[in-house]
């Protein structure tokens, strides 16, 4: 029942595993493409800070990437199970195949696969992929002129809304918030990041805590698909369960990584301020100009005829023959000469004379 090249009925091109989504691979390049471009620069950083900043860089987008790639995966919970069963309806084949259950934020994922992969002519090898987005009767009924395996059905069937079981309301809305959730804890990310190119790393290690904690929160939220009275798939002889998968985990070791970071960032700035300003390359200002030694400076006679000198620590200056005077003082805590004028006739009457 296939056609050329192993291409199963009703399929124009052939199905692809879902571990290598066109989304994912995407979503990756582009991340590598921006850690590439932001590698580019450490050449130019000098002494200890380079590895500094290629940790620094290389654990951002680390988290980034994960965030963005948690919203996609199709292994956040699994089920799997090696078993025989009726391969067709209308049939008393029965075959060996692995079968499993991939559970995503906005979907499952059934695969079927033979053992061996051939059997009855055919090729045992079917990928299906099954959203909440539109409504599940209608991929159920489009499975269905397809002619899939009963296994597939079987389990398809579990999702729809007119199954005693009512998986798809509890699974559609703890992914819905999940997902929110998750994109919540993106945007954290980012701000913290823009944090902590400023003078305000205590507030990036904020930002980082609060991304911890929207991402415990998308956990949280998938988590209550537990809560739902367990539905057993039984198929054939044997029967299996969901439980948690790689992505529930690895946003859990990315939520703690990111409070790590967050809790140690906001104690090690109350303890050393300073150190933690300059190795952040931020907060530093230049106050150079308070301690710059001026040369020795030379007075145009012309301009002085008739006006005293103060010592350096006198404030108090010779009073022309003119009712107007003029003070001119040193006072050595500042930057140089300052000349107080207090009438505008003296200049033009020292320029005469």
């Amino acid at each position: 029942m296939t056609f050329y090249d192993d291409i199963y009925p009703f399929y124009p091109l052939q199905r692809t595993s879902f571990i290598f989504s066109g989304r994912l691979l995407t979503i990756i390049l582009v991340f590598l493409v921006l850690a590439v471009s932001l590698l580019l620069i450490l050449p130019g950083i000098r002494g200890k800070s380079r590895l500094f900043w290629m940790c620094r860089i290389t654990i951002s987008l680390f988290i980034g990437v994960v965030i963005v790639v948690l919203n996609f995966t199709n292994d956040w919970a699994e089920a799997r199970m090696t078993t025989n069963a009726t391969y067709k309806s209308f049939s008393n084949a029965v075959v060996n195949a692995d079968i499993g259950l991939h559970v995503g934020l906005y979907g499952i994922n059934v695969t079927l696969k033979g053992n061996p992969v051939v059997q009855f002519n055919e090729t045992i090898d079917y990928n299906e992929m099954f959203t909440w987005h539109d409504t599940m009767e209608e991929e159920y009924e489009e499975a269905l002129e397809k002619g899939l395996p009963n296994p597939i059905l079987y389990i398809a069937e579990k999702f729809t809304l007119s199954s005693p079981c009512g998986l798809i309301f509890q699974y559609r809305y703890s992914g819905r918030y999940a997902s929110a959730t998750l994109w919540t804890a993106f945007c954290c990310w980012m701000l913290a990041n823009i944090l902590f190119s400023m003078p305000v790393v205590l507030y990036a290690g904020y930002m980082m805590m609060a991304t911890a904690a929207f991402i415990f929160f998308s956990m949280a939220s998938f988590s209550t698909i537990m809560n739902v009275p367990q539905c057993v798939f039984s198929i054939g002889t044997d029967s299996f369960e969901i439980e948690y998968s790689h992505s529930f985990w690895l946003a859990l070791a990315t939520g703690v990584l990111c409070a790590v970071i967050g809790i140690l960032m906001v104690t090690l700035n109350f303890l050393i301020p300073e150190k933690m300003k300059e190795a952040f390359s931020v907060g530093v200002d230049s106050y150079e100009d308070e301690d710059v030694s001026y040369g020795e400076g030379y007075l145009n006679a012309v301009f002085l005829d008739g006006v005293t000198i103060s010592p350096l620590t006198s404030k108090v200056m010779a009073v022309s023959g003119d009712t107007e005077r003029v003070i001119l003082s040193f006072d050595p805590s500042s930057n140089g000469f300052v000349i107080y004028l207090q009438a505008a006739t003296v200049l033009y009457s020292l320029y005469i004379k």
